[in-house]
């Protein structure tokens, strides 16, 4: 757990160096988007059709895989710590 905090903090600050940086010469969202020819709408609407293959994929595979799970949890021996 504290791999993974690690991690994000170091995420979290090397994103807000990139962008103070990428502030300083004048690179903003938009500026980057219109680059590379999208807009904001095209985005937003990129996420939702992806939320919305995500997430029944997900259900439907976690119908096999966490009753798989909870049969191995509760028939496996328990370890010794």
């Amino acid at each position: 757990m504290l791999r993974l905090l690690a991690a994000m903090l170091k995420i979290a600050l090397a994103s807000l160096l990139l962008g103070a940086a990428l502030s300083f010469f004048g690179i903003t969202t938009n500026s980057l988007l219109t680059f590379a020819g999208l807009t904001e709408d095209d985005i937003r609407l990129f996420l939702e059709r992806a939320i919305a293959w995500a997430i029944p994929n997900m259900v439907l595979g976690s119908l096999i895989i966490l009753p798989i799970w909870l049969l191995t949890y509760l028939f496996l021996p328990p370890r010794s710590d």
